[in-house]
């Protein structure tokens, strides 16, 4: 009978320890750069890899080199830029609205030192933080008083919860919309304490439906603008104008909520229209919008309207938990004193620049860009020229589209497992993979970077390199 004496795995002998790791020159130099804490954590978890067989050994310059690649990832911010080709101008899940330089300057400055933000410099006295931007929402929109918080839907419930808690809000059905993450109006309504009273039907409301609704018991009308949908057919919606007057008949506030909320008539920059902050204010007595869609600047929400009103509002517990911060401020201002020289505003705001550019330059942009393109993605994919459409996005205008260009990338086949699908979802990967991450859309087959929001293009060239 033939004994097997059992031997300790040899790779296991040559596994070093923490403290050999450490002193090694290559372990002193990755304790200089990432500290020795660090370094000594993801030494131990290196090693406790090795010991369950998940990872080869190797000698100790491996060991550390896996240890700095690990270092190194980690200290890579979560939150990067990226190149947006999907066509969709201003994208939720890529950041929407970019700012001007003004703004990003301005936001640099208050971030570094401290900042009036809420102390009267006239007075030596505590100020009001809405004072910074009030007066100019108010001169742009023609709006008695105005008031920010951290976004749109955290200003609807704020009205709602100021204006009409336990009491209810008058809404027609066909505006009882659902936007982005699930937030329904109803489900704010609820949280915001008021009790929901539909009136008309999904595609025909009439201002009688409003007027026998409205009783002792009703605290607030809302109007809610379809930003990101559109009925049509056999439709009808009471007459602004005249939905206004039988509120201020009642003595009901009417409230609007814009969603996008754009500051000047697009219609005269060669875009579909989209109703206006001023023009919502003549008809109603409180308009809500966004500060990061159409208005081209940051993350917030705003409401404007009457004095009387916004006084109430601003008394709101709430208030002070939706409140936005220093930095949010000093952006908002510095967009806002763009729209005060309407000549230079096209140039200037981002977001109308990137909107209005005209197919023909667009066109020219990809005619340049394709050769480059093929060079580097030689052995990967095809590149050609086409016409495409883009759109505004973040639920404005969102059956309207505008002409656009874009290089279309056809993959090569790299075997025959993989399909036509898998080559291109393959390729999105691995654009997403480049040192600023390139994203567009799988189409036909293809996979389409949309080149209207495309100012960088050496930026983007240098990236594509890389892959």
């Amino acid at each position: 009978m033939t004994h097997v004496l059992p031997v300790a795995a040899p790779e296991k002998r040559r596994i070093p320890s923490v403290e050999r790791l450490l002193a090694h020159p290559d372990g002193q130099s990755l304790a200089e750069s990432f500290g020795r804490s660090a370094l000594t954590d993801a030494i131990r978890g290196d090693l406790a890899r090795i010991r369950s067989g998940e990872t080869s050994a190797g000698d100790e310059a491996a060991i550390l080199a896996r240890c700095g690649e690990a270092l190194a990832a980690e200290r890579e911010p979560s939150l990067r830029p990226v190149f947006n080709l999907t066509g969709t101008v201003l994208h939720t899940n890529l950041g929407r609205a970019l700012l001007p330089r003004s703004a990003a300057e301005a936001v640099t400055a208050v971030m570094t030192q401290a900042t009036n933000l809420e102390f009267d410099l006239a007075t030596g006295q505590r100020g009001e933080r809405d004072d910074h931007i009030e007066r100019l929402i108010c001169r742009i929109t023609g709006a008695e008083a105005a008031i920010v918080v951290n976004n749109n839907a955290a200003a609807v419930l704020l009205v709602l919860n100021a204006l009409a808690m336990r009491k209810e809000v008058v809404v027609s059905r066909g505006e009882l919309v659902e936007i982005g993450g699930s937030f329904r109006v109803p489900d704010v309504m609820v949280r915001a304490g008021c009790k929901l009273r539909e009136v008309g039907t999904t595609n025909r409301t009439h201002l009688r439906d409003f007027a026998e609704a409205m009783g002792p018991a009703t605290g607030l009308a809302m109007k809610v603008h379809p930003s990101n949908y559109a009925i049509s057919g056999f439709t009808a919606q009471p007459d602004p104008d005249a939905l206004h007057a039988l509120c201020r008949e009642r003595g009901v506030p009417l409230a609007e909520d814009l969603g996008s909320g754009s500051l000047i008539d697009l219609a005269a920059y060669g875009l579909p229209p989209e109703p206006t902050v001023s023009a919502a204010l003549s008809r109603a007595d409180v308009v809500t919008f966004s500060g990061d869609k159409l208005l081209g600047a940051v993350q917030c929400g705003i409401v404007a309207g009457r004095k009387d009103l916004l006084a109430r509002i601003r008394k709101s517990p709430l208030k002070r938990a939706l409140r936005v911060d220093k930095m949010t401020y000093a952006a908002l201002e510095a967009v806002l004193r763009l729209y005060l020289h309407p000549e230079r505003l096209r140039e200037e705001l981002p977001t109308l620049r990137l909107l209005t550019r005209e197919r023909a330059d667009i066109a020219a942009q990809a005619e340049r860009l394709a050769p480059e393109v093929a060079e580097r993605l030689r052995g990967h994919a095809g590149v050609a020229v086409t016409e495409t459409m883009s759109q505004i996005g973040s639920g404005a205008l969102p059956v309207e589209t505008l002409p656009s260009a874009a290089l279309v990338l056809t993959p090569e086949a790299e075997g025959r497992s993989r399909s036509t699908g898998g080559r291109c979802r393959r390729l999105a990967e691995r654009l997403r993979g480049a040192p600023v991450p390139i994203i567009g859309r799988i189409k036909d087959d293809t996979v389409l970077l949309d080149l209207r929001t495309l100012e960088d293009e050496r930026g983007f060239l240098d990236s594509l390199a890389a892959l």
